[in-house]
Protein backbone atom coordinates (compact mmCIF):
# COMPACT_ATOMS: atom_id res chain seq x y z
CA UNK A 1 0.00 0.00 0.00
CA UNK A 2 1.37 3.42 -1.00
CA UNK A 3 0.64 6.46 1.17
CA UNK A 4 -0.19 9.78 -0.45
CA UNK A 5 2.91 11.99 -0.76
CA UNK A 6 1.51 14.70 1.57
CA UNK A 7 0.66 12.14 4.31
CA UNK A 8 4.03 10.43 3.99
CA UNK A 9 5.75 13.80 4.31
CA UNK A 10 3.76 14.65 7.44
CA UNK A 11 4.63 11.31 9.04
CA UNK A 12 8.34 11.89 8.39
CA UNK A 13 8.18 15.36 9.95
CA UNK A 14 6.23 14.05 12.99
CA UNK A 15 8.73 11.24 13.51
CA UNK A 16 11.59 13.73 13.40
CA UNK A 17 9.90 15.97 15.97
CA UNK A 18 9.24 13.03 18.31
CA UNK A 19 12.85 11.90 18.05
CA UNK A 20 14.09 15.43 18.74
CA UNK A 21 11.81 15.87 21.75
CA UNK A 22 12.93 12.53 23.17
CA UNK A 23 16.52 13.77 23.23
CA UNK A 24 15.66 17.23 24.61
CA UNK A 25 16.20 17.69 28.36
CA UNK A 26 13.19 18.92 30.26
CA UNK A 27 13.79 21.53 32.98
CA UNK A 28 14.19 20.12 36.48
CA UNK A 29 10.94 20.21 38.44
CA UNK A 30 10.99 21.98 41.78
CA UNK A 31 8.81 20.35 44.42
CA UNK A 32 7.89 22.54 47.34
CA UNK A 33 6.65 21.31 50.71
CA UNK A 34 3.96 23.42 52.29
CA UNK A 35 4.57 24.05 55.98
CA UNK A 36 1.49 24.55 58.09
CA UNK A 37 1.44 26.75 61.21
CA UNK A 38 1.83 25.00 64.56
CA UNK A 39 -1.53 23.38 65.39
CA UNK A 40 -3.93 25.51 67.40
CA UNK A 41 -6.70 24.29 69.72
CA UNK A 42 -9.10 23.69 66.86
CA UNK A 43 -6.81 21.79 64.44
CA UNK A 44 -8.68 18.53 63.79
CA UNK A 45 -7.68 15.08 62.58
CA UNK A 46 -10.30 12.70 61.17
CA UNK A 47 -9.24 9.06 61.32
CA UNK A 48 -10.62 7.45 58.17
CA UNK A 49 -10.90 3.69 58.65
CA UNK A 50 -11.99 3.24 55.02
CA UNK A 51 -14.22 0.16 55.37
CA UNK A 52 -14.10 -0.67 51.66
CA UNK A 53 -10.29 -0.60 51.48
CA UNK A 54 -8.92 -0.69 55.00
CA UNK A 55 -5.50 -1.93 53.87
CA UNK A 56 -4.84 1.71 53.04
CA UNK A 57 -6.40 4.07 55.58
CA UNK A 58 -5.70 7.76 56.15
CA UNK A 59 -5.91 10.76 58.47
CA UNK A 60 -7.47 13.91 57.07
CA UNK A 61 -6.27 17.19 58.60
CA UNK A 62 -8.80 20.03 58.84
CA UNK A 63 -9.17 23.62 60.01
CA UNK A 64 -12.82 23.61 61.20
CA UNK A 65 -12.91 27.39 61.80
CA UNK A 66 -12.24 28.10 58.12
CA UNK A 67 -13.83 24.80 57.06
CA UNK A 68 -10.65 24.14 55.15
CA UNK A 69 -8.92 20.90 54.17
CA UNK A 70 -5.24 21.15 55.21
CA UNK A 71 -3.77 17.82 54.14
CA UNK A 72 -3.73 14.06 54.52
CA UNK A 73 -1.54 11.37 56.08
CA UNK A 74 -1.51 8.01 54.23
CA UNK A 75 -1.51 5.33 56.92
CA UNK A 76 -1.29 1.55 57.06
CA UNK A 77 -3.90 -1.15 57.52
CA UNK A 78 -6.71 0.14 59.81
CA UNK A 79 -4.18 2.35 61.60
CA UNK A 80 -5.03 4.07 64.90
CA UNK A 81 -3.58 7.52 65.65
CA UNK A 82 -2.55 9.58 68.69
CA UNK A 83 -1.39 13.19 69.09
CA UNK A 84 1.57 14.42 71.10
CA UNK A 85 0.83 16.89 73.88
CA UNK A 86 3.45 19.32 72.57
CA UNK A 87 1.50 19.41 69.26
CA UNK A 88 4.59 18.65 67.19
CA UNK A 89 3.89 15.03 66.31
CA UNK A 90 1.13 12.75 65.06
CA UNK A 91 1.76 9.07 65.81
CA UNK A 92 0.25 6.20 63.83
CA UNK A 93 0.54 2.47 64.46
CA UNK A 94 0.73 1.11 60.92
CA UNK A 95 1.11 -2.28 59.39
CA UNK A 96 1.71 -3.15 55.76
CA UNK A 97 1.59 -6.33 53.68
CA UNK A 98 4.25 -7.01 51.06
CA UNK A 99 1.65 -7.76 48.38
CA UNK A 100 -0.78 -5.04 49.47
CA UNK A 101 -3.62 -7.42 50.35
CA UNK A 102 -1.47 -10.46 51.24
CA UNK A 103 2.07 -11.40 52.05
CA UNK A 104 4.41 -10.73 54.95
CA UNK A 105 3.22 -8.23 57.56
CA UNK A 106 5.44 -5.41 58.81
CA UNK A 107 4.37 -3.26 61.79
CA UNK A 108 5.80 0.21 62.39
CA UNK A 109 5.24 3.14 64.68
CA UNK A 110 5.34 6.25 62.49
CA UNK A 111 5.99 9.75 63.86
CA UNK A 112 4.67 12.48 61.54
CA UNK A 113 5.56 16.17 61.67
CA UNK A 114 2.39 18.17 62.44
CA UNK A 115 3.53 21.12 60.29
CA UNK A 116 4.85 19.40 57.15
CA UNK A 117 2.67 16.28 57.51
CA UNK A 118 5.75 14.27 56.50
CA UNK A 119 7.22 11.28 58.39
CA UNK A 120 9.97 12.23 60.87
CA UNK A 121 10.92 8.68 61.82
CA UNK A 122 9.55 5.19 62.09
CA UNK A 123 10.28 2.16 64.24
CA UNK A 124 9.63 -1.43 63.22
CA UNK A 125 7.74 -3.40 65.88
CA UNK A 126 6.61 -7.00 66.52
CA UNK A 127 3.38 -7.80 64.65
CA UNK A 128 0.98 -7.79 67.59
CA UNK A 129 -1.03 -4.59 67.32
CA UNK A 130 -4.79 -5.13 67.71
CA UNK A 131 -6.55 -5.12 64.36
CA UNK A 132 -9.87 -3.58 65.36
CA UNK A 133 -12.12 -0.69 64.48
CA UNK A 134 -10.06 2.31 65.58
CA UNK A 135 -10.83 3.70 69.02
CA UNK A 136 -9.13 6.32 71.14
CA UNK A 137 -7.57 4.27 73.94
CA UNK A 138 -6.07 1.50 71.88
CA UNK A 139 -3.19 3.90 71.19
CA UNK A 140 -2.07 6.74 73.44
CA UNK A 141 0.83 8.85 74.70
CA UNK A 142 2.10 9.64 78.18
CA UNK A 143 1.56 13.20 79.45
CA UNK A 144 5.18 14.15 78.70
CA UNK A 145 5.17 12.38 75.28
CA UNK A 146 8.09 10.16 76.33
CA UNK A 147 6.12 6.93 75.96
CA UNK A 148 3.68 5.69 73.37
CA UNK A 149 1.35 2.85 74.39
CA UNK A 150 0.08 0.44 71.72
CA UNK A 151 -2.65 -2.08 72.56
CA UNK A 152 -1.99 -5.62 71.28
CA UNK A 153 -4.40 -8.50 70.73
CA UNK A 154 -3.01 -11.84 69.52
CA UNK A 155 -5.53 -13.02 71.13
CA UNK A 156 -3.64 -12.54 74.40
CA UNK A 157 -3.66 -8.87 75.37
CA UNK A 158 -0.66 -6.66 76.08
CA UNK A 159 0.68 -3.13 75.64
CA UNK A 160 3.83 -2.28 73.69
CA UNK A 161 5.76 0.60 75.27
CA UNK A 162 7.88 2.74 72.94
CA UNK A 163 10.33 5.35 74.22
CA UNK A 164 10.03 8.23 71.73
CA UNK A 165 13.25 9.89 72.95
CA UNK A 166 15.28 6.76 72.23
CA UNK A 167 13.06 5.72 69.29
CA UNK A 168 12.99 2.16 70.53
CA UNK A 169 10.62 -0.36 72.00
CA UNK A 170 11.43 -0.70 75.70
CA UNK A 171 8.78 -3.10 77.00
CA UNK A 172 5.75 -5.26 76.31
CA UNK A 173 3.43 -5.51 79.29
CA UNK A 174 0.97 -8.40 79.59
CA UNK A 175 -2.54 -7.29 80.56
CA UNK A 176 -3.86 -10.68 81.74
CA UNK A 177 -7.37 -10.49 80.30
CA UNK A 178 -7.68 -6.70 80.30
CA UNK A 179 -8.01 -4.35 77.34
CA UNK A 180 -6.89 -0.92 76.08
CA UNK A 181 -4.65 1.66 77.73
CA UNK A 182 -6.03 4.80 79.38
CA UNK A 183 -3.01 7.06 80.04
CA UNK A 184 -2.63 8.66 83.46
CA UNK A 185 0.07 11.30 83.92
CA UNK A 186 3.61 10.62 82.83
CA UNK A 187 4.17 7.02 83.92
CA UNK A 188 0.86 5.21 84.41
CA UNK A 189 -1.92 3.71 82.36
CA UNK A 190 -5.10 1.81 83.21
CA UNK A 191 -6.87 -1.09 81.51
CA UNK A 192 -10.39 -2.50 81.80
CA UNK A 193 -10.66 -6.16 82.73
CA UNK A 194 -13.21 -8.82 81.82
CA UNK A 195 -14.19 -9.34 85.47
CA UNK A 196 -15.18 -5.67 85.84
CA UNK A 197 -11.99 -4.57 87.55
CA UNK A 198 -9.57 -1.81 86.61
CA UNK A 199 -5.88 -2.58 86.36
CA UNK A 200 -3.42 0.28 86.94
CA UNK A 201 0.20 -0.11 85.80
CA UNK A 202 3.05 2.20 86.81
CA UNK A 203 6.32 2.48 84.92
CA UNK A 204 9.71 3.98 85.69
CA UNK A 205 11.64 6.27 83.37
CA UNK A 206 13.05 3.26 81.51
CA UNK A 207 9.58 1.90 80.76
CA UNK A 208 9.89 -0.95 83.26
CA UNK A 209 6.83 -1.95 85.28
CA UNK A 210 7.30 -1.04 88.94
CA UNK A 211 3.74 -1.38 90.28
CA UNK A 212 0.40 -2.95 89.39
CA UNK A 213 -2.91 -2.68 91.23
CA UNK A 214 -6.39 -4.02 90.58
CA UNK A 215 -9.59 -2.30 91.72
CA UNK A 216 -13.18 -3.50 91.41
CA UNK A 217 -14.90 -1.05 89.07
CA UNK A 218 -18.25 -2.47 87.85
CA UNK A 219 -20.20 -5.72 87.64
CA UNK A 220 -20.09 -6.93 84.00
CA UNK A 221 -23.02 -9.29 84.66
CA UNK A 222 -25.21 -6.30 85.54
CA UNK A 223 -23.75 -3.25 83.79
CA UNK A 224 -23.01 -2.99 80.05
CA UNK A 225 -20.21 -0.42 80.24
CA UNK A 226 -19.04 1.22 77.02
CA UNK A 227 -15.22 1.22 76.98
CA UNK A 228 -14.98 4.31 74.72
CA UNK A 229 -14.62 6.96 77.42
CA UNK A 230 -13.85 10.68 77.43
CA UNK A 231 -11.50 12.42 79.85
CA UNK A 232 -11.12 15.74 81.68
CA UNK A 233 -7.78 16.06 83.43
CA UNK A 234 -7.32 12.59 84.92
CA UNK A 235 -11.00 11.84 85.44
CA UNK A 236 -12.43 9.44 82.88
CA UNK A 237 -16.15 9.39 82.11
CA UNK A 238 -17.75 6.17 80.92
CA UNK A 239 -21.40 5.53 80.09
CA UNK A 240 -23.52 2.41 80.11
CA UNK A 241 -25.73 1.41 77.21
CA UNK A 242 -28.79 2.46 79.24
CA UNK A 243 -27.47 5.94 80.03
CA UNK A 244 -25.71 5.84 83.40
CA UNK A 245 -22.55 7.97 83.66
CA UNK A 246 -19.71 6.24 85.51
CA UNK A 247 -16.90 8.71 86.46
CA UNK A 248 -13.49 7.42 87.52
CA UNK A 249 -10.85 9.69 89.10
CA UNK A 250 -7.36 8.32 88.45
CA UNK A 251 -5.37 11.30 89.74
CA UNK A 252 -4.61 9.83 93.19
CA UNK A 253 -2.57 6.88 94.37
CA UNK A 254 -5.69 4.71 94.22
CA UNK A 255 -8.53 4.90 91.66
CA UNK A 256 -11.60 6.65 93.05
CA UNK A 257 -15.01 5.69 91.68
CA UNK A 258 -17.08 8.86 91.81
CA UNK A 259 -20.87 8.98 92.30
CA UNK A 260 -22.79 7.78 89.28
CA UNK A 261 -25.60 9.72 87.66
CA UNK A 262 -28.08 9.19 84.86
CA UNK A 263 -28.36 10.90 81.48
CA UNK A 264 -32.08 10.12 81.39
CA UNK A 265 -35.01 10.55 83.72
CA UNK A 266 -37.34 7.62 84.34
CA UNK A 267 -39.83 9.18 81.96
CA UNK A 268 -37.19 9.60 79.23
CA UNK A 269 -36.01 6.02 79.73
CA UNK A 270 -39.60 4.79 79.43
CA UNK A 271 -39.91 6.76 76.19
CA UNK A 272 -36.87 4.91 74.81
CA UNK A 273 -34.09 7.48 75.21
CA UNK A 274 -30.53 6.11 75.58
CA UNK A 275 -27.01 6.91 74.31
CA UNK A 276 -25.71 5.50 71.02
CA UNK A 277 -22.91 5.80 68.48
CA UNK A 278 -19.26 4.81 68.15
CA UNK A 279 -17.34 7.55 70.01
CA UNK A 280 -20.67 8.49 71.56
CA UNK A 281 -19.46 10.93 74.25
CA UNK A 282 -17.16 13.95 74.33
CA UNK A 283 -16.15 16.44 77.03
CA UNK A 284 -15.38 20.14 76.66
CA UNK A 285 -13.01 20.87 79.58
CA UNK A 286 -13.21 24.64 79.05
CA UNK A 287 -16.95 24.56 79.76
CA UNK A 288 -16.93 21.50 82.05
CA UNK A 289 -19.66 19.95 79.93
CA UNK A 290 -20.42 16.51 78.54
CA UNK A 291 -21.95 15.86 75.11
CA UNK A 292 -23.71 12.59 74.32
CA UNK A 293 -25.23 11.18 71.14
CA UNK A 294 -28.77 10.10 72.09
CA UNK A 295 -31.40 7.83 70.51
CA UNK A 296 -35.15 8.34 71.00
CA UNK A 297 -35.88 4.71 70.06
CA UNK A 298 -33.23 2.70 71.87
CA UNK A 299 -33.19 -1.06 71.45
CA UNK A 300 -30.84 -3.63 72.96
CA UNK A 301 -28.67 -4.12 69.88
CA UNK A 302 -28.72 -0.72 68.16
CA UNK A 303 -26.82 1.34 70.72
CA UNK A 304 -23.87 1.84 68.33
CA UNK A 305 -26.10 3.33 65.62
CA UNK A 306 -25.58 7.00 64.65
CA UNK A 307 -27.88 9.83 65.70
CA UNK A 308 -28.66 13.45 64.86
CA UNK A 309 -29.43 14.37 68.48
CA UNK A 310 -26.84 15.46 71.04
CA UNK A 311 -27.62 16.19 74.68
CA UNK A 312 -25.50 18.63 76.71
CA UNK A 313 -24.82 18.13 80.44
CA UNK A 314 -23.10 20.06 83.22
CA UNK A 315 -20.34 17.76 84.49
CA UNK A 316 -20.45 19.28 87.97
CA UNK A 317 -24.17 18.83 88.60
CA UNK A 318 -25.13 16.18 86.03
CA UNK A 319 -27.95 18.48 84.90
CA UNK A 320 -29.08 18.43 81.29
CA UNK A 321 -28.71 21.97 79.96
CA UNK A 322 -29.40 21.74 76.25
CA UNK A 323 -29.92 19.83 73.02
CA UNK A 324 -28.01 20.15 69.76
CA UNK A 325 -29.27 18.76 66.49
CA UNK A 326 -27.23 17.83 63.44
CA UNK A 327 -28.60 17.95 59.89
CA UNK A 328 -26.90 14.58 59.30
CA UNK A 329 -26.45 11.36 61.28
CA UNK A 330 -23.30 11.45 63.45
CA UNK A 331 -21.33 8.41 64.54
CA UNK A 332 -18.46 9.94 66.56
CA UNK A 333 -17.96 13.11 68.62
CA UNK A 334 -15.05 15.14 69.92
CA UNK A 335 -14.80 18.58 71.53
CA UNK A 336 -11.84 20.97 71.54
CA UNK A 337 -10.15 21.70 74.86
CA UNK A 338 -10.07 25.53 74.82
CA UNK A 339 -12.35 28.14 76.42
CA UNK A 340 -14.21 28.75 73.14
CA UNK A 341 -14.68 25.14 72.12
CA UNK A 342 -16.11 23.50 69.07
CA UNK A 343 -18.04 20.25 69.10
CA UNK A 344 -17.14 18.16 66.06
CA UNK A 345 -19.11 15.23 64.71
CA UNK A 346 -18.09 12.69 62.08
CA UNK A 347 -21.19 12.06 60.00
CA UNK A 348 -21.92 8.77 58.27
CA UNK A 349 -21.41 10.28 54.79
CA UNK A 350 -17.80 11.13 55.61
CA UNK A 351 -18.41 14.79 56.44
CA UNK A 352 -17.68 16.92 59.49
CA UNK A 353 -20.41 18.63 61.51
CA UNK A 354 -19.23 21.76 63.34
CA UNK A 355 -20.95 23.29 66.39
CA UNK A 356 -19.90 26.47 68.23
CA UNK A 357 -20.41 25.54 71.89
CA UNK A 358 -20.24 29.16 73.04
CA UNK A 359 -23.46 29.89 71.16
CA UNK A 360 -24.88 26.40 70.64
CA UNK A 361 -25.11 27.08 66.91
CA UNK A 362 -24.40 24.64 64.10
CA UNK A 363 -21.69 26.38 62.07
CA UNK A 364 -21.99 24.15 59.03
CA UNK A 365 -21.03 20.85 57.42
CA UNK A 366 -17.83 20.04 55.55
CA UNK A 367 -19.07 17.52 53.01
CA UNK A 368 -17.20 14.40 51.87
CA UNK A 369 -13.80 15.02 53.46
CA UNK A 370 -13.42 11.32 54.36
CA UNK A 371 -14.98 8.00 53.41
CA UNK A 372 -15.72 6.19 56.69
CA UNK A 373 -14.41 8.22 59.64
CA UNK A 374 -14.31 6.55 63.05
CA UNK A 375 -12.67 9.22 65.23
CA UNK A 376 -11.92 12.92 65.44
CA UNK A 377 -8.78 13.92 67.36
CA UNK A 378 -7.77 17.36 68.64
CA UNK A 379 -4.71 18.59 70.51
Amino acid sequence: MHLPKKLACCLVVASSLIAASANARLPDETISITTLPMPDDHRSYMVDFEFNNMVSSRIVVIDPDKQKYLGMLPTGHAAPAALSHDRKTIFTADFFLTRYVRGERTDVLTAWDSQTLAPKWELELPSRRAHTLTERYSFATSADDKFVYIYNFTPSTSVTVVDTTKKEMVNEIALNGCILNYPVGERRFASLCGDGSLQMITLNDDGEEIDRTKTKFFDPDVVKLVERATVVGETYYFVTTLGEVVPLDLSGNEPEILPRWSLVTREEMAEGWAPGGWQLIAAAPGLNRLYVLMHPDHEAYNWEDPSQIIWEFDLKTGEKIGTLESPNLIWSLNATSDDKPLLLGANIEGGLEIFDLSTGEHNGTMEGVTKTPTLILNH
